[in-house]
């Protein structure tokens, strides 16, 4: 290995191009060599400007020390890697890094294929979107054995803030499914929502501008998942007290909306979906 790492990247898109534009932003801090490829000619234009070094095809980065794959589709991953263990030479081990999301079997799979060909993979999906990519302040969820994690981890702290090392290969993959699960449903929570003002006459605009402003106080629905367990809450125990209040105040707040939705001729399915679920789901029984 050079005193350098070379660090290959593949899939220059929305999320790909600015967290390898990241990583030649800090490469000589770093002591990195960046090399991409990308089937698109201008953001590969883009990021030799930038300082990056390209190649005509994935089997030259078959050389790197480390291999980021950030493309679209689980087929696209799949032919990627194939294509780069095609090209291993004597000698030729890179650690791969998948940071698509991809189907929960499929890190597994493709960690065999690589360990066949003496190399090692994980799977290390990302969060925080284009910003968080550009400002280096992505969290990262890799899954993989202790040796290629750490194998990879430098890397990773390079593009992101926040690397877990989330447990056997698939883990990242099934804790980015966990996430954007929460992700997605508030999303369709936060339309609903904008319904229910709208018909209330009021500004949508400023809820979002509220909504933004106190979930970067509060957490959002982060607030809630300090727990290391989903298992019934004891009466008298800790959290048992501390949701309390949550519990009490969401039952009349939920029950309030709902009657204003029924009023308005509002349809707010999620909401009466939280009113059934959320207690039990925060832990009670009672």
């Amino acid at each position: 290995m050079s005193e350098l790492t070379r660090v290959g990247f593949v899939g220059l898109g929305d999320i790909g191009k600015p967290m390898a534009l990241r990583l030649v932003e800090v490469q000589e801090e770093r002591g990195l060599e960046v090399v991409v490829f990308d089937l698109a000619p201008r953001p590969v234009e883009e990021l030799v400007a930038a300082g990056a070094k390209a190649v005509g095809s994935v089997a030259g980065l078959a050389s790197c020390d480390v291999v980021s794959v950030q493309v679209n589709t689980d087929a696209q991953v799949r032919s990627v890697v194939a294509d780069l263990l095609a090209a291993l030479g004597d000698g030729d081990a890179p650690a791969i890094a998948i940071h698509s999301t991809v189907a929960p079997s499929t890190p597994a799979e493709l960690a065999g294929d690589a360990a066949a060909r003496g190399s090692s993979l994980v799977d290390a999906p990302v969060s925080g979107g284009a910003a968080g990519a550009a400002a280096g302040t992505l969290a990262i969820m890799v899954g993989g054995s202790d040796d290629a994690f750490e194998r990879v981890r430098p890397v990773m702290a390079a593009m992101a803030t926040k690397v877990v090392h989330a447990g056997p290969i698939g883990a990242g993959t099934r804790f980015k499914l966990a996430r954007n699960l929460m992700h997605y449903t508030a999303f369709a929570a936060a339309t609903e929502a904008q319904r229910l003002a709208e018909a209330a006459g009021l500004d949508i605009v400023a809820l979002g501008d509220v909504v933004r402003h106190t979930d970067a106080i509060t957490g959002g629905p982060g607030a809630i998942m300090h727990r290391d367990s989903t298992e019934p809450l004891e009466p008298g125990s800790f959290w048992y007290q501390a949701f309390d209040h949550l519990r009490q105040l969401s039952g009349k707040d939920l029950t309030q909306g709902i009657a204003l939705a029924e009023e308005l001729g509002i349809e707010v399915p999620l909401a009466r979906l939280a009113l059934e679920h959320l207690a039990p789901g925060l832990g009670y029984r009672d």
